[in-house]
């Protein structure tokens, strides 16, 4: 069984792609959708890493507006568009990570869902069969996630922790 709707943010959808995950999307739910402006955000650089899979992947799925969008005096462009098509579309979940952002979500009853938490979901559903490549990959190339968190995750997965950080240069 499939989990309805979700909204994707462009944070979540750089660190799937980076991983080659996009597909674990289609995985756990029945449509996918973005707001013209995570897509904006996504494809003004046709130089960043995975931008071809990234368009393949969310040409169809972009979503334009209807609403005036008031909130982007609190929240960047992408995630105030992000949380007005989860209203106008009635979605299941917001595919999120940004730690503000998400808690102004849940002050609006969003049910919102990060990158860790959707990859978590597909190791429990054996779309993947560990966790601690992708972390790692995610660390070696700057997707910021707290290394508590995601060694938190790992132990509950009977997975080895992460022990070294990758030093940035």
């Amino acid at each position: 069984m499939k989990n309805g709707i979700v909204i994707a943010d462009a944070g979540p959808i750089i660190s799937l792609a980076l991983v080659d995950k996009l597909k674990i999307l289609d995985a756990l739910f029945d449509e996918i959708k973005i707001p013209n402006a995570v897509w904006e955000e996504l494809t003004y650089n046709d130089n960043k890493p995975s931008i071809r899979k990234i368009k393949d992947y969310f040409e169809d799925k972009v979503c334009k507006i209807e609403a005036f969008n008031e909130l982007t005096f609190i929240m960047d462009y992408g995630e105030s568009e992000s949380l007005i098509l989860y209203k106008e579309l009635n979605a299941d979940f917001l595919l999120i990570d940004d730690k503000k952002a998400r808690n102004i979500a849940e002050n609006f009853d969003i049910k919102c869902i990060g990158t860790i938490g959707l990859l978590s979901i597909a190791k429990d559903k054996k779309l993947i069969p560990e966790l601690n490549p992708i972390f790692k990959q995610f660390l070696e190339n700057k997707r910021f996630y707290s290394i508590e968190l995601l060694n938190i995750i790992l132990e509950q997965k009977g997975e080895e922790k992460i022990t070294t950080i990758p030093k940035f240069t």
